[in-house]
Order: C-alpha cells, then structure tokens, then sequence
C-alpha cells in the first residue's frame, strides 16, 4: 500500500476509540440483559466485532501491525444485523443434506409404511429410491428422519438452521413457490451450523495434542533410562530393577536384614 493511502495516525486512533466504545456498549447490553437470546446483545457483539475488525485492518495499514482479537467466524459471518428490534414475526429456515448410503434399507423401510397403509401407492413407490424417499418424508416429521437416518439407510452430510426475523407474518401461500429466495442475511437472528469440516478440525486438534503427548512420553522414557545407566546416580547399577549378581556370579537375594536372636 503507498504512503497515500495509508490511513492517518488519527483516523487509527479514531479507530481504536470507537473499539472502546463498543466494548462498553457491549458491557452494558451484558448487563442489562432479559434473556439468553436478547437482541440488544447480539447487536452489540456485531458492534463489536466490527470496530475491531476495522481497527485492525487500520493498525496494520498504518503500522504493520495487529490486534490479538479474533472474531470468530469472521470470514464467513453473517452481516451486522438490522432487522427490527422487537420482532414480531420469525421463519425458521432449516437445510440437512444426506447421502443414500443403504438404498436397499431405505426401500425396505418404505415397504414397511407401505403395508401399514391400507391407502398406500403400491409396490411401485417403494420399489425406487425416489418413490421410497416420498414415502418416508411423508410418513415421518423430518425432525425424527434426522435422529433415525441410520435406519433409514441414510448418512448424514452438512445442516444449518436460521432464525430469520420479521415485522409480520407472510401472507398465506406467498412464499411457497421459492421459499429460500429472498432471505435477507442482515435479518437473521442466528444461525447454527453443522458440519464434518469442525470434526476435522476437531480431530486435527486432538491429533496435534496426541503428538505433544507420544514426544512427553519419550522424553520421559529417556530421562528414566539415563536414570537407570547413570553412574552417579547409580554407582552399582542397583537402579535396573534387577539384583546385581554376588561375588559368586549369582543373584543376590533381596530382603530385610534378618538377625538371630
């Protein structure tokens, strides 16, 4: 970056002010809270981050420096929210995605529907994969189709569940022809996310932790060995954990000092 389009030493400190006041603000919506999900809170933290993050970007633009500040989610966070602040109207946007990993279970379920229902479609809708997914999101709430996948001969691939608020509920019918069309991101409550990506990344954790540990247990089992030769710290070799043999080649006997009478 040039000299010229560096920011000013006041524009970072205007910068790292507004850091300040944030943090307050947020402190105060903390503590006057009314719930676990208050949304002057959540707006708060969004303020937050975003003074942070623009502050930041201005020291290292400035300086060359940073901030130990870590917005989590920061590359794939929703924008700062602006819906309204006491919504009176929500829509619960929900995504699971799953792999046919047993079709032959799968139809075999839809079969099983199929004979429970006197009024069913035949054998022709559990005989194929797509007849027998209608089949079974017919008959079961989506909800327990997530805790029984496995039975259903199926895996489970990302999900992700937004709260997205409003100031009215939608007409009837107005949405249903593309219900995920026109979802504005700046109107979401929160979101939740679930992916094999944090398992990984989980895993990669533990994996790390594991190495530290196997080096520890090196080490440790060197410094026992050093422990065992070390002639000063065992002149006679007693350390081993074997008997050193007597002057006659054999084994020395271990035991308390026994005295006669």
């Amino acid at each position: 970056m040039s000299d010229a389009a560096q920011p000013t030493a006041a524009e970072v400190r205007a910068a790292a002010e507004a850091v300040k006041t944030a943090l307050d603000r947020h402190l105060a919506a903390v503590e006057r809270r009314s719930g676990e999900d208050d949304p002057a809170v959540y707006d708060a933290f969004n303020q937050l981050a975003a003074a942070a993050e623009a502050y930041d970007e201005l020291l290292y633009d400035r300086y060359d420096e940073v901030t130990p500040f870590e917005i989590p989610g920061a590359d794939d966070s929703l924008p700062p929210y602006t819906g309204p602040e006491e919504p009176s109207a929500l829509s619960v946007l929900i995504r699971r995605d799953y792999a046919v990993a047993e079709p032959q279970r799968l139809m075999a379920q839809a079969r099983r529907v199929e004979a429970a229902d006197e009024e069913g479609e035949g054998a022709a809708a559990s005989g194929t994969v797509h007849g027998a997914l209608g089949l079974l999101f017919g008959e079961f709430e989506p909800d327990e189709i997530a805790s029984r996948h496995k039975e259903f001969g199926l895996e489970e691939g990302d999900s992700t569940l937004w709260v997205t608020a409003a100031e009215e509920t939608a007409e009837p019918g107005e949405w249903l022809e593309a219900p995920f069309e026109q979802v504005d991101p700046q109107r979401v409550v929160c979101r939740f996310d679930v992916s094999a990506v944090f398992d990984d990344e989980f895993d990669d954790d533990l994996d790390a932790d594991d190495e530290d540990l196997d080096a520890d247990e090196e080490d440790l089992a060197a410094d026992e060995e050093d422990l065992d030769t070390d002639p000063e710290t065992d002149p006679e070799g007693d350390l081993d954990g074997e008997p050193d043999p007597d002057e006659d080649g054999e084994p020395a006997r271990l035991g308390a000092d026994r005295r006669g009478p």
